[in-house]
């Protein structure tokens, strides 16, 4: 794996050297220097004249280096799979199923990359416009500035490099601080694949320091950003006029009906709450069941919750790694603390071992309780209970948030109630907000975010359209 970064088509030094390391044995597994300020503004210096060559570059050539970026993926599966595993502390079996992803995501945008077009208009439909001939198409944006966060550090960038390059522009992607080595290495596979000089290019370091000159620079056209709410804020404040898409978490909801599978529900419930250590802006953190059927689903989900596997994520046994940092596993623990002595309930977990948190079960809780109020991004999940249908509506509603919500049910009519009643970006039936395919739109409502990801959806904000009339007869 290399060890710089990735500018102009070439693997260079910057500043400092940056020690990555694995998130469960604290051991160095990879080193990348320090962008410098004259870095990134090379970098956008780069990315501004690969642009005028990525939208001059044909469909068809689009969509094969972005076909052979995938093929590569899947040939270095393994591979690149451990170094998730490792910069991150997701278990293998999890990180190969991301590598999976990714592969599938580039896949998508070489056949988006070949379907970007527009339409007529009929500008005769009003007497000025009758002879004239109109249509509109669709021409890229120039440079995107991606920014990424550390849960998928392979997949959330695919969904930012593989449609900027479908549509015919440039990047500068600044990957997470703690997770950039899954970047390097798919850097490492676009230069492979035949992607120019500049299309791509790859800075590293703090936010502050990198990640807002990009957000500042006017040869920006574009930033997509994935992250939290107080990041997303401030890149609103200072991009300028220049498009923004963010995705920013969620408090994601489930609600169990009295008809639904609770085997099922449990499971996937579990899944949802506990994998990549909660760390999910999708992940299932309050659940709703009916009175019915609380007892029988809590006892399910304990019982699915307990044969997750905790520890080395290298391990093949191992759903449940560590977090991020141990800071964050700290974080946690003091949410968990505080929600005890405001009268809620542990029935599992609620342990740290360094950056290990125990996937932990919360009863007896309300919506002023931070662990519910607030992402946790984190193995935290709360069960709860609805007097009704429409109570459990109500309070799954009862959020800033809005990016996906969960119904279980059989009835069709809930389906539809649900529909009306939550102002999420997605509904989820019969599985969990932890559901994502990747070509679907996905994107937040309220302060969960601006704009959808999705290939088809990512195209659309990363291009604009150009309208063309032509008066005929001249």
């Amino acid at each position: 794996m290399k060890d710089k970064l990735y500018i102009d088509g070439q693997w260079v030094d910057g500043g400092a050297a940056d020690e990555i390391r694995n998130k469960y044995t604290g051991e160095t597994i990879g080193v990348l220097p320090l962008a410098r300020p004259t870095d990134v503004d090379r970098a956008i210096a780069a990315a501004q004249r690969a642009a005028t060559i990525m939208a001059n570059m044909p469909a068809y050539r689009r969509a094969e280096i972005l076909h052979a970026t995938a093929q590569s993926l899947r040939a270095r599966r393994e591979e690149v799979a451990r170094v998730i595993a490792q910069e991150v502390g997701k278990g293998l079996k999890y990180a190969r199923g991301e590598v999976d992803r990714a592969a599938g995501t580039f896949t998508f945008a070489a056949e988006e990359a070949k379907r970007i077009h527009g339409e007529t208009v009929p500008l005769d439909a009003i007497p000025a416009g009758a002879d004239h001939f109109g249509f509109w198409t669709r021409r890229p944006l120039g440079v995107i500035g991606a920014i990424t966060p550390f849960n998928f550090p392979l997949n959330l960038v695919a969904h930012k490099v593989a449609p900027a390059l479908a549509a015919g522009n440039s990047i500068v992607l600044k990957p997470a601080e703690l997770t950039p080595l899954a970047a390097v290495l798919l850097c490492e596979i676009l230069q492979g694949a035949g992607l120019p000089g500049g299309a791509i290019n790859l800075v590293h370091g703090p936010g502050p320091d990198v990640g807002a000159p990009i957000v500042r620079d006017p040869r920006v056209a574009k930033i997509t950003f994935t992250g939290s709410r107080a990041v997303g804020r401030i890149i609103l404040q200072t991009a300028g006029i220049k498009k923004v898409t963010l995705e920013l978490g969620n408090t994601a909801p489930v609600i169990v009906c009295e008809d639904a599978d609770l085997d099922a529900a449990a499971e996937r419930a579990a899944l949802g709450a506990y994998y990549n250590s909660g760390q999910v802006c999708i992940s299932v953190q309050r659940v709703y069941a009916a009175p019915s059927v609380q007892q029988d689903f809590c006892a399910r989900f304990l019982g699915a919750a307990a044969k997750l596997g905790v520890g080395d994520p290298l391990l093949e046994t191992t759903d449940v790694g560590p977090m991020i940092s141990e800071q964050e596993a700290i974080r946690i623990d003091d949410w968990v603390r505080e929600a005890k002595e405001q009268g809620a309930t542990v029935l599992m977990g609620g342990t740290r071992e360094r950056g290990l948190y125990s996937p932990t079960v919360l009863t007896d809780v309300d919506h002023h309780m931070k662990v519910v109020k607030d992402e946790a991004f984190a193995p935290v999940c709360n069960l709860m209970v609805a007097d009704s249908f429409e109570q459990a509506l109500a309070r799954a509603d009862d959020t800033d948030n809005g990016l996906q919500a969960a119904v279980f049910t059989r009835d069709i009519g809930r389906v539809f109630h649900a529909m009306k009643a939550l102002n999420f970006g997605g509904l989820v039936i019969n599985d969990t907000p932890s559901f994502r395919a990747d070509h679907m739109p996905y994107g937040g409502n309220r302060q969960s975010g601006l704009g959808r990801e999705g290939l088809r959806f990512a195209i659309e904000d990363m291009t604009n359209i150009q309208m063309v009339s032509i008066r005929l007869g001249s």
